[in-house]
């Protein structure tokens, strides 16, 4: 419920602080007096739009803030997500109004408007002439039926939207899933055909490239490597006068020269390490020179195979890695057309199934539906007619429509105010004093199964007097029991169902304005 409204620089208002009770709470005074005022302020806080005209004159911003306390079956889940600490379950919404903008807070956090009009509905609903948040739109009907009815069916209606949503959502996987195969039909088998490419130049080396050059390097100068080692070898322990066996000489020297003297022994071990790698290298060359031999059939695969490959690189990549990156992307690419095919089979499967689980549950809401309109047709016809409105019948139509998330009905409130009349949409009655009836009314017997716990009238007894007014009084007495009311009348007998409130004459500095009730 609200508990206080502060407004400051709001069109005609200095400053003013009213504070509300729970029940009945009424707002009364002389046309121009600033009662529209307050709810129009009480409406801009919880998100609707303002403009920089209701700035007062000569200040530079306006400044509302509500205080409102909530049920504790309030779902809080909303506020802790966004940072908002509620406690004592109370919140304090307030909204700031300047030249270029508007801001919103939420016990101190900044919100957007769209964050305040979303919890809007949970905390207030406004009756006003012609005007109706929550009854007159037709869209809203089925939402104020299925909220009337019993658990088992709201349950259903629940289930029913949950698997609706999954119907749809597969629906979307299905479209993309076609469209991927039917695009990519064409692409698959030449994507097969890369593939096929790519496998079969069996890359199983990154550099086999840079190293298959360097054989064929050695292999086109075979000749001369095996002229030049066979060379050094001849030189080094073939020839009578090599090197080999001069050094052997050395050696029988250092080893006479280290037998006297043993200074000579470290320089003789060294000339016997360097002398006997001399050997090793020498008998090295020789293998090597031997090893050296024409091989026509070698050279001719490593060219046919360098020229293979970089062919699959010209197309494919500039290097044997990014031909292998090529080929992982080429696979993922067919392997998401053949996926998007097993796809289309399993969610057409999946749908079907669904479909036929939606078709059974809507059948059994709509028939739920239509029971439960016939009895509150029944109530709402009643109710009217204790308003001084006794030729008036009131029906809810449930025809069939496209499936939606609601299921296959489509809801409207119907009424008739004249015996001799058909019924019609209530968004189409034109006498205001009518509306206000049959929105009180409505009101009235939904109250039980309605979250919203304040409700504002603002002037919703325009157009009636005598019986009707007395009529309305008891109604909204009654509703007064179950919810907060807020009312703004000119209706004496109205507003002398509880104390008079106060009379809003002026707005002085600061005045505060206290409610009472019973």
């Amino acid at each position: 419920m609200i508990k206080s409204v502060y407004i400051k620089n709001y069109i005609l208002i200095d400053e003013a602080l009213l504070e509300f009770n729970s029940g009945f709470n009424v707002l009364t005074g002389e046309t121009g007096a600033g009662k529209s005022i307050i709810i129009g302020a009480i409406d801009s806080v919880l998100g609707a739009k303002s403009s920089k005209e209701v700035i007062k004159s000569g200040s530079d911003k306006a400044l509302i803030e509500l205080t409102v306390l909530l049920n504790s079956d309030f779902d809080f889940s909303v506020f802790i997500e966004n940072g908002i600490e509620i406690e004592n379950n109370e919140m304090l919404i307030s909204k700031e109004i300047n030249s270029s903008s508007s801001r919103y807070r939420i016990n101190g956090i900044p919100v957007s408007r769209e964050f305040i009009w979303n919890i809007r509905e949970r905390i207030l609903d406004i009756h006003s002439q012609h005007q109706s948040y929550n009854y007159i739109q037709p869209q809203n009907h089925i939402i104020l039926l299925d909220n009337f009815a019993a658990q088992t069916h709201k349950d259903n209606v629940k289930i029913f939207s949950e698997k609706y949503n999954l119907y749809l959502s597969l629906q979307k996987k299905l479209e993309i899933a076609r469209n991927t195969v039917n695009t990519s039909i064409q692409q698959e088998d030449f994507l097969k055909f890369q593939i096929n490419e790519i496998e079969s130049a069996s890359i199983d080396d990154i550099n086999e490239c840079e190293n298959l050059n360097k054989e064929l390097d050695i292999l086109s100068h075979t000749e001369k490597l095996k002229e030049l080692s066979y060379s050094s070898y001849w030189a080094l322990y073939g020839d009578d006068n090599n090197i080999i066996s001069a050094l052997g000489n050395v050696k029988s020297n250092l080893s006479k020269l280290s037998s006297t003297d043993e200074s000579v022994l470290s320089m003789e071990e060294d000339f016997i390490n360097a002398y006997e790698t001399l050997k090793d290298i020498s008998s090295r060359l020789r293998d090597y020179s031997e090893s050296k031999e024409n091989d026509d059939e070698r050279m001719n695969y490593i060219s046919e195979r360098l020229s293979l490959l970089e062919k699959i690189k010209r197309k494919y990549g500039n290097t044997l890695e990014e031909v292998l990156k090529t080929y992982e992307k080429l696979s993922e690419e067919l392997n998401a057309i053949e996926c998007s095919q097993d796809d289309v089979i399993k969610y057409e499967k999946e749908i079907n199934e669904i479909k036929i689980q939606l078709e059974e549950l809507s059948f059994g809401i709509s028939k739920t539906r239509k029971d439960l309109a016939e009895a509150l047709s029944e109530a709402v016809t009643k109710e009217l007619q204790n308003l001084e409105l006794p030729k008036s019948v009131f029906k809810i139509s449930i025809e069939p429509c496209a499936m939606n998330e609601k299921g296959t009905d489509r809801v409207e409130f119907l009424i008739s105010t004249n015996i001799s009349e058909a019924v019609k949409p209530i968004s189409k009655v034109a006498s205001g004093g009518e509306i206000s009836r049959i929105m009180l009314a409505i009101k009235t017997i939904f109250a039980k199964a309605d979250n919203t716990n304040t409700v504002i009238f603002d002037e919703i007894d325009t157009g009636i007097s005598g019986k009707a007014s007395q009529a309305v009084a008891d109604a909204i007495s009654n509703l007064s029991k179950t919810h907060q009311i807020i009312l703004i009348t000119h209706q004496p007998i109205i507003a002398a169902r509880r104390i008079l409130i106060f009379m809003l004459r002026s707005f002085k500095p600061m005045l505060r304005l206290s409610t009472f009730i019973n």
